[in-house]
C-alpha cells in the first residue's frame, strides 16, 4: 500500500464539484429558448391571424420570451458575481465560519446562533458599511439568518461596491 494520500484526501472538502449544476443550468437554458422560439412563434402566428384580440395577444406573447431572457440574463449574471465574491472571500480567509454553529436536523443553523452570528457581523458592518468585504459577509449573515430579501439586497450592493459602483441602497 502506498504511503501517498490519495487525490481523493488531498481535496479540499469544502469545494464541491460544479459540473453538475452547470450542466443542469445549461439545460434549463436551453429548454427556456426553446420555448421562447415557440412563444414568438405563437406570437407570430397570432399576429398574422388579423383579428383586433389576436394581434393584441400575439403582441404580448412575443414579448414574454424578450422578458424571459431578460431574467435568465439577469439572474446568471448576478449568480456569477455572487460566485466571484465568495471565491475572493474564501482566498483572503474572510468569509464566515459557520462550521461550528449549532444546526437542525434540516441542516439550517439554529435560529438563536443565526441571530448571534448576525449581530456580530451587523457590529462589523456598522464600522465600515462602505467595505465590499462587510457588506458581503452581512448579506450572507442575513440569508443565514432567514432574511432572504435583505440577503439580495445586501449582495446586490456587495457586488456594486466591487465593481465601484454602490448605488446606496437601504440596510
Amino acid at each position: 500500500m502506498s504511503a501517498e494520500p490519495s487525490k481523493k484526501q488531498e481535496k479540499d472538502p469544502t469545494q464541491r464539484d460544479a459540473r453538475p449544476i452547470v450542466w443542469m443550468i445549461g439545460f434549463l437554458v436551453v429548454a427556456m429558448i426553446v420555448y421562447f422560439v415557440l412563444l414568438g412563434r405563437t406570437g407570430v402566428q397570432l399576429i398574422a391571424h388579423g383579428g383586433v384580440v389576436a394581434v393584441g395577444l400575439g403582441i404580448g406573447v412575443l414579448i414574454l420570451p424578450f422578458l424571459g431572457a431578460w431574467l435568465i440574463w439577469s439572474t446568471l449574471r448576478a449568480g456569477i458575481e455572487h460566485q466571484k465574491l465568495a471565491r475572493i472571500m474564501a482566498q483572503e480567509g474572510r468569509e464566515l465560519n459557520v462550521s461550528d454553529l449549532p444546526r437542525r436536523a434540516s441542516g439550517r443553523i439554529e435560529r438563536d446562533a443565526a441571530d448571534e452570528l448576525f449581530a456580530q457581523v451587523k457590529q462589523e458592518w456598522e464600522a465600515n458599511p462602505s467595505d465590499w468585504h462587510n457588506t458581503y459577509r452581512i448579506a450572507r449573515a442575513y440569508d443565514y439568518a432567514g432574511d432572504r430579501s435583505r440577503a439580495r439586497e445586501m449582495m446586490k450592493r456587495a457586488v456594486a461596491q466591487f465593481h465601484g459602483r454602490e448605488d446606496r441602497p437601504s440596510a
